[in-house]
């Protein structure tokens, strides 16, 4: 955006060590950012700004002179091709340079990585699409963000327990032939792929739809961390302590899009965020897929009025293993010769008797079950003839080694176990042990 080319930046690293007592000078990125910050200021309009002023600082520095609000106004206007452009934009260019000390202390404290669009280590990906974001600011690892695949894979914040199983299934497989899965760190749809991926130990990006210090939602906390520890990364275009909002999401989304190769959207409601996640991907030019969902599904709905309304413009979603062949993505190594035979294995889940093989059979009969989307004690006793003393033993088994959890008194499969091929016996129901059994 500017002819400066920088190295791709240390961890937030400042002149000395980031302590911002020890420079109120920004640095270059650091100035971009905090133009960034500045509501109302986009894109186009920064990139005019940076073309009439030659770089961030000095934008900052020319604020404290009579008049600088105007001119930033006009300037900006002209590249953004909006009249008027709005005085506060100008005034808001003012009240962050009155500001900088304050600005760079939370800048630096809040140890994120910034990326601007002249750094080398900027996505390749998001730099090609339309007014991509000057800005990132990233926690964890800037290799997810450069994979040599990476898909998206979106879908309601409402799922259906079976909607949610097919998103770790399909985040699992796809994680699995080696691409990097991106998502929005919603709760739903998002979460279960996150969680998928990152319980399996492998990379994915989330993408926030606020800042940093306001991640939204907040019991993602502790999946933000396993996603950094799992050498992911959690990306946001906000300033670090911008609150969400419903501009933001949609923000959000197109970065959402612009990170990744193609987008499956798995369960979508008629008006649902990640149907605008959709129509980015094809603006962007990029690959789009539907998981087809039941007749009468509200949840599904966006799905199926998408494949109807708009033929040909995304795939159909019929089995992984077609998926992960649409995609390209055969197993890391096989020679193009094995290509199908590598994307066929590469589609293949782990067995839930692999995975359950050391808890013994009653807990794999409970694992089946959740699989199977049973979800309460109730519905669980009903599907394997247990008591509810054992099913809750078993569930408890299933919690330490990460394999279930629950929400508002209801069970589901988490882990490698999400993920997991559920066995032939047990696709409409799970075998019953022949007699009941006592305690795990």
């Amino acid at each position: 955006m500017s002819g400066t080319t920088t190295d791709p930046p240390d961890a937030m690293g400042s002149a000395a060590d980031g302590h911002p007592e020890a420079s109120e000078t920004p640095e270059e990125r650091e100035a971009w950012a905090i133009l960034l910050s500045v509501a109302g200021l986009g894109p186009a309009g920064f990139a005019a700004l940076l073309a009439g002023y030659g770089s961030g600082r000095a934008i900052l520095e020319a604020a404290s002179q009579p008049g600088a609000a105007g001119r930033f106004v006009r300037i900006a206007g002209e590249g953004d091709g909006r009249r008027p452009f709005g005085s506060p934009v100008g005034e808001g260019i003012v009240a962050a340079a009155a500001e900088l000390a304050d600005r760079l202390a939370l800048l630096r404290g809040s140890g994120l990585t910034i990326l601007t669009l002249d750094d080398a280590a900027y996505p390749a990906r998001l730099r090609a699409i339309e007014l991509p974001p000057p800005v990132l600011l990233v926690r964890g690892s800037l290799d997810a963000l450069a994979g040599p695949r990476t898909v998206a894979v979106v879908g309601t914040r409402h799922p259906t327990e079976q909607g949610r199983l097919v998103a770790a299934r399909i985040a699992g497989a796809i994680a699995r032939a080696g691409a990097v899965v991106v998502s929005g760190l919603a709760v739903g749809i998002d979460g279960a792929a996150h969680s998928a991926v990152a319980d399996d130990g492998r990379p994915t990006v989330g993408v926030l739809g606020s800042g940093h210090l306001h991640l939204f939602p907040r019991a993602h906390a502790r999946l933000t961390e396993k996603i950094v520890d799992t050498a992911g990364a959690v990306v946001s275009e906000f300033w670090p302590d911008q609150r969400p909002s419903t501009n933001t999401f949609p923000q959000r989304n197109r970065v959402i899009s612009g990170l990744s190769d193609a987008t499956v959207v798995v369960e979508a409601g008629e008006r649902s965020g990640a149907l605008i996640t959709a129509r980015w991907a094809l603006e962007q030019g990029r690959d789009l897929f539907m998981v087809p969902g039941l007749l009468g599904e509200a949840r599904s709905l966006g799905n199926l009025l998408w494949l109807r309304e708009l033929p040909g413009e995304a795939r159909i979603v019929a089995r992984i293993a077609e998926l992960l062949a649409d995609l390209g993505l055969p197993i890391a190594g096989s020679p193009p010769a094995e290509a199908d035979d590598a994307v066929a294995a590469g589609s293949r889940r782990p067995g839930v008797d692999a995975i359950l093989a050391e808890l013994g059979p009653t807990v794999r009969l409970v694992g089946e079950a959740l699989l199977g989307g049973h979800g309460s004690v109730d519905d669980l006793a009903a599907a394997t003839d247990l008591a509810p003393a054992t099913i809750l033993g078993a569930i408890t088994l299933l919690e330490l080694h990460g394999l279930a959890t629950s929400t508002y008194g209801r069970y589901r499969a988490a882990g490698q176990l999400a993920s997991a091929e559920l066995p032939t016996r047990g696709r409409s129901s799970p075998a019953r042990l022949p007699v009941r059994t006592g305690p795990c």
